[in-house]
């Protein structure tokens, strides 16, 4: 069937969020502006991601929750438990409904959820040693059949959808509904009533960072991403959170999910996050690696000369080329012979509190491979792992305290017609039993400084400090 397009009246992905909210699991994306700069200043159009689609979902016809070994798949009050790979579950659903990609709709129903970073235990054998108090599902995806679709370059908002699953009856009824301009439902005031804690302090990560160091210099790894994670109580609505957070702080790929796992525990999912992992459109596929940080300064003419230090850092650039080879590798496995192609390299781009060097690798994926291959392929994303990324991975499960939930995993959609757009989970919180959790990390290499890469954390995480405070003084 072809697509259906139902118009509505434009407005913010959140507006509509809103309006959809008291419906099963409920998610937005949304799109931020970048800026993106050459030494010499010019915006660097290959580079900049503009703030031009926000997604709307929710009342997804099927609701796929994975925790090894079990995979539940969950359709309105029916309940099937299955032990097979939860990607495969997760395309048979998408499969029998083939569709042709609709120019300038970059989602018009498919899958669309989060790939924890824990999900990388059901595709690689690791050590089970960090510590799991925060019990999250390690895939939480949704089979959607419908879309709003929020086009800030046009200026349009539209209802999509192919009737996969559903009625025209069905969609006529939600257009009315959004049409009417339904009220949205009363929350609690969001609210800090605690204090955040570390699960490292400073003397703990030096001991991690030396240890790091260790491995490398036994030559059992090139490079270590070491996160330290954050938690404080909270009460009231996490929308209210996103809310502040996005007037915070913009990126390309943010997110905002309200959903429930399996037992029917509420989790929210609070991302801004500056990275693609994975993009495939027309078998095009892209990805966008980040290595190579320093904080913004208020000073304009401080500001450039930190930017422009970190272009031509050596260290830096070396970390990100590490990154890049191990990506070129992991598409590599499904894309054709020859198409893997690194497009840019240490590109400088411009973030509310950071600065970021990121790296363009592009590929054409193989004839017979399918978008959720890529993402087994490459999951989960290098650049938040190190290199090589198997030991690395057992290396952070040995030195972090804690397991690392949805933080470097990954969040978006996979279309009925072929196409994917996923982030990498970093500056990415989630709300659960009352307490928000949040990490932030960074690379370490031989010639790594511990009080930097310390330092680097907090810089990272410097936002969500912030929303702390603005919620603290609501008590």
């Amino acid at each position: 069937m072809a697509l259906i397009t139902l118009a509505l009246p434009y407005a913010e992905g959140l507006h509509w969020f809103k309006q959809v909210r008291d419906l099963t699991w409920p998610i937005l994306l949304e799109s931020g502006q970048i800026e993106a700069t050459g030494l010499g200043g010019s915006v660097d159009e290959e580079m900049s991601l503009g703030a031009r689609f926000d997604i709307v979902v929710a009342a997804p016809v099927a609701r796929v929750i994975h925790r090894r070994p079990y995979t539940d798949v969950l359709v309105g009050q029916q309940r099937s438990r299955t032990e097979a790979d939860p990607l495969q579950v997760i395309q048979q659903w998408l499969q029998p409904h083939p569709v042709v990609r609709t120019a300038e709709i970059p989602f018009a129903g498919g899958a669309l959820g989060y790939f924890a970073y824990d999900f990388g235990r059901s595709i690689e054998s690791l050590p089970e040693l960090a510590q799991q108090d925060v019990p999250l599902p390690e895939l939480m995806v949704g089979i959607y059949d419908w879309a709003i679709v929020v086009d800030h370059h046009a200026r349009q908002c539209k209802l999509v959808s192919h009737l996969r699953y559903l009625e025209r009856s069905d969609l006529d009824q939600l257009h009315a509904r959004l049409m009417s301009g339904a009220n949205e439902p009363h929350s609690e005031p969001f609210a800090v009533v605690g204090e955040v804690q570390a699960n490292l302090d400073q003397a703990a990560y030096a001991q991690a960072f030396a240890r790091v160091k260790d491995y490398i210099r036994a030559g059992d790894c090139y490079q270590i991403n070491l996160a330290q994670r954050f938690a404080v109580e909270v009460r009231g609505d996490p929308c209210e959170a996103y809310d502040q957070f996005r007037q915070l702080s913009r990126a390309p790929f943010m997110a905002l999910m309200q959903v429930e796992d399996e037992a029917g525990q509420p989790i929210a999912i609070l991302s801004m996050s500056p990275e693609r992992f994975l993009q495939v459109v027309d078998q095009q596929v892209e990805t966008r690696p980040i290595k190579g940080t320093r904080p913004r300064h208020p000073d304009a003419v401080q500001d450039a000369a930190i930017a422009q230090e970190l272009s031509l850092c050596i260290k830096d650039r070396a970390e990100n080329l590490m990154i890049v080879d191990l990506l070129r590798n992991d598409i590599g496995k499904v894309c054709a012979v020859g198409s893997v192609k690194v497009e840019a390299l240490f590109k400088l781009q411009r973030f509310t509190n950071v600065h970021h060097l990121v790296s363009i690798v592009r590929g054409q994926l193989a004839p017979g491979f399918h978008a959720l291959d890529l993402l087994r392929g490459c999951f989960p994303g290098g650049s938040i792992t190190g290199a090589p990324k198997l030991r690395a991975m057992e290396i952070i499960e040995e030195l972090e305290p804690h397991r690392r939930g949805i933080y470097c995993g990954s969040i978006g959609y996979i279309g009925f017609d072929g196409c994917m757009d996923t982030n990498i989970a970093i500056r990415t919180a989630v709300i659960t039993q009352d307490r928000m959790t949040f990490f932030a990390g960074g690379g370490i290499v031989a010639d790594s400084d511990c009080a930097k890469e310390y330092q680097e954390t907090f810089d990272k995480a410097s936002q969500f400090f912030k929303l702390v405070a603005a919620f603290k003084t609501q008590k």
